[in-house]
């Protein structure tokens, strides 16, 4: 179907970032090829209604940015971006002797979005966000919200389960579990509806464990890409399904540990480019693993190189997960687990360095900066460790920058902004720490008790406790409290999920997309 001739080049029918697609049409004549050499590469000036925002001046001649070979579009991307479509800034570089209208500038910056929104760097696609520390590009999550207020849509989740929700492209997913841990789900949600479009049962359990009250038998937050989710259940079974048909592609039921009567799963995998990583830190075995997440097939698997058969059985196990940080030019796999701290190579699962510490259940996913990585060590009397990551051996003595001992937190990972680190532990104390000293600068109560990690999106920190009250704070060297938003009194233990500018929260019943209504 043809665009009637009254439209205007571009039109945007749905502006919403939460829509998965953005309709556009696009002029014959918007673009005119073969024009003389005078009118190459000439930046088109803005409509006659152009209106500046706040110390913008119009993409003229005079402030055009321009590269060899062709015009720049960057100006009116940004001033797109500005206006609140949430477009990722790209450069569009035209060949020369290609004249570009302003609004032919419009049709392409909106088609880079539509390609872009496929990259991982803008999909919700593993635990704590896409960089895995919490960290949100978003630049207009809601300040308020209520069960009355910035709701969009609430979803029932059938079962029990404390998965994070991961996002790729127009889907959410998430884990479920019966209560007795004998049946074990995966849930696919339509991001922008709500509506489920799949509800897969993946597995039977002939005998599972006994369970913490606090955990579930779908714990363990997925990891997604473009074409598959691939779901682990510790040592239930891991399964790696087509998101679009909800096939199963692989299964594996041979990771197995003994992660203790009374606790439960709770490691997540990560995404390694074409590798899942997980922990398998049990009471009986403690190893990391990779497999193809293709076929699921074994590409690596590392024993844990402390002697842990010297350690009481309880402080063998623990229920963290790895960490990809810098290591020169490369990466590294930061490990935490019971009575060490381990760093590995991810294309080969060899051992780089290690740190010895007395701890064991070791719950938060490090963080890493300056240099540094920050790795909670110890359920029971909990420390924070900062320790340098170009390390080789055993770094127990050498390396360690500095720990921090008190009121430190249990299982919601640290949370680093700038020069300064935040931390919350379970009874509700939160901190601000220097990073590179580990110098306490403030320690606060907050209300509640908090197993949910913290998100950080455009100078604000969000703080979820137990009881689904969310606390918003400056990253600044005083405590400066925003807001204090809530949904019905219910429980709330998994970090929430972020797509554009929205919240995806789960709580022990329900799904929610939260955003500021328009």
């Amino acid at each position: 179907m043809f665009p009637p001739r009254h439209l205007p080049t571009a039109k945007v029918i749905s502006t919403r970032s939460s829509r998965s697609s953005f309709y556009i049409w696009l002029s014959r004549r918007s673009i005119t090829q073969k024009l003389p050499p005078s009118s190459a590469n000439t930046v088109a000036r803005p409509r006659r209604n152009w209106k500046p925002l706040e110390n913008e001046t119009p993409p003229t001649h005079n402030n055009r940015s321009r590269g060899a070979g062709g015009v720049w579009a960057s100006e009116t991307t940004r001033h797109l971006n500005s206006r609140g479509c949430s477009l990722v800034k790209k450069e569009i570089n035209f060949p020369n002797n290609t004249h570009i209208t302003d609004k032919s500038i419009v049709c392409f910056a909106f088609l880079f979005l539509v390609i872009g929104s496929a990259s991982a760097e803008q999909n919700w696609w593993q635990f704590r966000g896409p960089s895995g520390d919490g960290h949100t590009t978003s630049t207009n999550l809601p300040l308020k919200w209520s069960e009355a207020e910035n709701v969009t849509w609430k979803t029932a989740i059938h079962d029990r389960g404390w998965s994070s929700p991961v996002i790729w492209g127009g889907q959410i997913w998430l884990t479920t579990a019966t209560a007795d841990g004998r049946k074990l789900f995966a849930v696919c949600l339509d991001k922008v509806t709500g509506k489920i479009v799949h509800d897969l049962h993946l597995f039977d359990v002939l005998k599972p464990m006994r369970i913490t009250k606090d955990n579930t038998y779908a714990t363990p937050t997925p990891v997604i890409d473009e074409r598959r989710v691939i779901l682990h259940f510790g040592t239930y079974g891991t399964a790696c399904l087509d998101t679009e048909t909800g096939d199963v592609l692989w299964k594996r039921r041979d990771l197995n540990c003994d992660h203790e009567a009374g606790a439960g799963p709770a490691s997540s995998p990560t995404l390694v480019g074409d590798k899942a990583v997980v922990h398998v830190d049990g009471r009986d075995v403690q190893y990391i693993i990779a497999l193809d997440k293709t076929t699921g097939k074994t590409v690596w698997k590392t024993l844990r190189s402390l002697e842990y058969s010297k350690f009481p059985v309880h402080h063998r196990k623990a229920y963290s997960m790895p960490a990809l940080v810098p290591r020169g030019q490369g990466k590294q796999l930061v490990s935490p687990a019971g009575r060490g701290l381990y760093a590995y190579d991810p294309k080969t699962g060899k051992e780089l360095w290690y740190v010895r510490h007395r701890g064991w259940s070791v719950a938060p996913r490090p963080v890493s900066g300056h240099g540094l990585v920050f790795a909670t060590v110890d359920r029971d009397r909990p420390e924070l460790w900062a320790i340098r990551l170009d390390g080789k051996g055993d770094v127990t003595d050498t390396h360690i920058e500095w720990k921090s001992i008190r009121s430190m937190p249990q299982r919601c990972s640290p949370l680093l902004v700038g020069d300064l680190l935040f931390v919350v532990n379970r009874g509700g104390i939160a901190s601000c720490l220097e990073a590179k000293t580990g110098e306490v600068v403030w320690k606060e109560r907050l209300k509640g008790v908090y197993s949910a990690s913290p998100i950080y999106a455009e100078g604000r920190i969000y703080l979820f406790n137990e009881e689904g009250l969310a606390t918003v704070i400056r990253p600044t060297r005083k405590l400066e409290v925003i807001a204090s938003n809530a949904l019905a009194r219910q429980p709330f233990m998994a970090t929430p999920a972020v797509d554009g500018d929205a919240f995806i929260m789960r709580t022990g019943g329900h799904l929610y997309r939260i955003e500021a209504q328009r």
